[in-house]
């Protein structure tokens, strides 16, 4: 695969002058498949002159499969980064190869917003799109769901795959994006295949949304990643009753750091025991208020049964665990990476009646979502893409 990178270079790239001798590079490459920019920063004029040159060269534009753009406005106003997207969304969607795009680590914002829906909602060549500490927050995470939900309609219509791949994590999306980007990820179906919304400050209801109302319809997930969220039981209940749908196709589960506590860890941990996952590799449940009989009366017996025959990896650092146990002294032999060097104290029978305590207001609501369904297909996709005509190269 033939790769442009100027990738971590700390660049400047301000005017057309600055960016000229890289463009006098990139067209010395009869084809270019992959394209890296990252860790360098971009200004308009010079936005400018990229745009004008990919949309001109037929070396990037007919065969760029992958683009990196991820931290590529360091120090730059945001009226430069909207003006920048302006001029590079459009261009890629010229592209009909783009399948992979990452634009991560950019402060985008609400002010991007904008550019990038109507970018994602037209993109449908794109199988991979990467969107990870921009600073979108629940308004922007609701407009990236129904962007997402427009693509899949769009993609219908040319007859192209649905998104494979959708990462965005550590946007603060709370709870407030939940359902729009639960029926955007509805709508990509059996394609979808990974999914990390890691550190968004999502609270149970919203996870319990996510699940309910989309993520079960995704029933190809090999990857789901909702690490450092927060789940407590009421979201593990709707965990554990839809693991089972990805018991064919899983092959990382991680919830690091999202509190399932005690009777959530034990629901999801007796699917393991209930179901065989024949592919799972990794198994992320570090920092959840686990405590030792779910180990001994679940993921052990679990293990001995073979329910968990292809299991690499696993994290169980910073539960209510025994250290000096048997489970534990079992499950260092079958895993040598075990880590058990953060272990919490087992608390009062005072304080683990925590596990009682979920409040009403986080409880999973019922939502007609069909009748919302029905109002994003209807909304017209001139409608998404009526910005589109006013952008420029």
């Amino acid at each position: 695969m033939a790769t442009f990178s100027i990738a971590g270079k700390a660049l400047k790239l301000t005017s057309a002058e600055d960016i000229d001798p890289h463009l006098d590079e990139l067209a010395k490459l009869s084809t270019c498949s992959k394209l890296d920019l990252s860790g360098n920063t971009i200004g308009t004029e010079a936005s400018q002159k990229l745009a004008q040159f990919i949309d001109s060269h037929d070396s990037v534009k007919k065969n760029v499969k992958e683009i990196n753009f991820a931290d590529l406005y360091t120090s730059r106003l945001v009226d430069e980064v909207v003006e920048s997207l302006n001029c590079l969304l459009p261009v890629l969607l010229k592209c009909e190869k783009l399948e992979i795009l990452n634009l991560s680590d950019n402060a985008f914002g609400l002010r991007t917003i904008d550019s990038l829906e109507n970018y994602i909602a037209n993109a449908v060549h794109l199988k991979h799109l990467i969107l990870s500490n921009n600073g979108m927050g629940p308004f922007a995470g609701e407009r990236i769901g129904k962007a997402l939900f427009q693509l899949a309609q769009n993609k219908k219509a040319k007859k192209e795959p649905f998104l494979e791949t959708f990462v965005c994590g550590r946007n603060r999306l709370e709870n407030g994006s939940a359902l729009y980007l639960a029926l955007g990820l509805k709508s990509h179906a059996d394609g979808l295949q990974t999914v990390r919304l890691y550190q968004n400050g999502i609270r149970p209801k919203g996870v319990a949304t996510l699940i309910h109302y989309g993520l079960k319809f995704n029933k190809n997930l090999k990857v789901l990643d909702l690490q450092d969220n927060t789940f407590t039981k009421s979201a593990s209940s709707i965990l554990a009753a839809n693991l089972p749908t990805w018991k064919e196709s899983l092959l990382e589960l991680n919830v690091n750091d999202c509190l399932l506590k005690e009777q959530g860890s034990d629901e999801v941990f007796k699917v393991f025991l209930d179901h065989k996952f024949a592919k799972l590799e990794h198994l992320k449940f570090n920092y959840n208020e686990m405590n030792q009989d779910t180990i001994e009366s679940s993921l052990i017996p679990a293990l001995e049964k073979g329910h968990l025959p292809s299991l690499k990896e696993l994290e169980i650092n910073g539960n209510r665990l025994q250290e000096d146990s048997e489970a534990l002294d079992t499950l260092q032999g079958l895993f040598e990476d075990l880590e058990l060097d953060d272990l919490e104290e087992l608390d009062s029978d005072e304080e683990d009646e925590d596990d009682e305590d979920d409040d009403d207001d986080e409880k999973l609501e019922e939502i007609e979502t069909e009748a919302l369904e029905k109002q994003l297909l209807e909304l017209s996709v001139d409608d998404l893409t009526e910005g589109l005509s006013k952008t420029h190269i």
